[in-house]
């Protein structure tokens, strides 16, 4: 089983365009009680339509449908489940409630992790929620001709429970310890999460309902008011993207965090823009550090200053996954900048 590194790896994703966001998000976190204390006549309409919003997304991510009418009434507890579907966007809402109330109060660890995962299916028949997977699976995707082939293989149930120990433990080492920037810990213990995929069924949504969770105790509450989770899926291509790339050599600790982390930053600064818009400059200054090619740039300095002759495999082939993921970079970009 591989290690869970949130000391040393975080430090490596210190780019420049990674700390402009970062810097970013500080100054907006900064202004964020000036706006609830100026605004608390809307508040409360904002927390209510942003409840509604997320619950929606959340589950439409993963194929969860019901009317708008039926979602409304769910969410405000106006109605009863009527069928399997409408029981998990029940049990969502009560997560959501959970973590909305009583963030403060609420640590990633695992019996935590356990008790939200119960009540995400706590509507629902059959005991669903509550326990670890029982069995091995597997993430995978469906081409153009309806063909499914393995994307990733998660750490095998057996090994579970072991995992999840680890990484809640090695988390909120990192977390107390205070050294490196919580807005690049959190995506990073997401990602992670993902690549262990410690449930049958909801990982997916169980991953959205933490994010919210370690954003709040961090201190950035913008997704109480603007639904994040609507954002992640209006831009769910990227998104997966991004979980592609990143969890590529997860199990041999060959991955890199960055895309994943980089897609994290550009929801919440989107979140930010949408109940304070960024600035124009602000944006320009972004599109500019993403657009250009750090990577390359820096094995061509490489081979420069060390008068390298010839290339190694190893950063040919760091070379080639940057062109690979060149496209789907340009549609990131495309998706967050206009």
């Amino acid at each position: 089983m591989r290690d869970f590194d949130f000391i040393v790896s975080p430090a490596k994703l210190l780019t420049p365009e990674i700390v402009q966001m970062v810097s970013s998000i500080h100054e907006h976190k900064g202004k964020q009680e000036l706006f609830l204390e100026a605004n608390v006549d809307e508040l409360k309409t904002l927390l209510e339509v942003a409840l509604i919003q997320s619950t929606g997304a959340s589950n439409r991510i993963e194929g969860i449908f019901t009317s708008d009418k039926r979602l409304e009434e769910l969410v405000s507890q106006k109605a009863e489940p009527r069928n399997r579907s409408e029981q998990e966007i029940a049990g969502y809402r009560e997560v959501l409630s959970t973590i909305y109330e009583g963030y403060e109060y609420i640590n990633p660890r695992p019996n935590i992790i356990l008790q939200l995962h119960r009540d995400l299916y706590s509507y629902s028949q059959g005991g669903a929620g509550g326990s670890y997977k029982n069995s091995d699976n597997v993430i995978a995707e469906t081409d153009a001709e309806g063909h499914q082939k393995a994307r990733f293989i998660p750490v095998l149930a057996f090994q579970t429970d072991e995992a999840m120990e680890e990484l809640c433990a090695r988390f909120l080492e990192a977390w107390e310890a205070d050294r490196i920037d919580k807005l690049v810990l959190i995506p990073m213990f997401i990602l992670d999460f993902l690549c262990i995929h410690p449930f049958n069924d909801g990982n997916g949504r169980m991953s959205r309902l933490l994010t919210l969770l370690l954003f709040y105790k961090a201190g950035y509450i913008v997704g109480k008011y603007v639904s994040m989770e609507m954002l992640i899926e209006n831009t769910k291509e990227t998104y997966y993207e991004a979980l592609q790339a990143s969890s590529t050599g997860w199990h041999e600790g060959e991955n890199s965090y960055e895309p994943f982390v980089k897609y994290y930053l550009g929801i919440m600064l989107k979140a930010y823009h949408e109940i304070k818009p960024v600035s124009k400059e602000e944006w320009i200054n972004l599109k500019i550090r993403f657009s250009y090619p750090e990577k390359y740039w820096k094995l061509a300095n490489y081979y420069y200053t060390h008068r390298k002759t010839w290339i190694s495999v190893k950063n040919t082939e760091k070379l080639q996954n940057l062109i690979r993921q060149r496209e789907a970079w340009k549609r990131y970009c495309a998706s967050f900048f206009f």
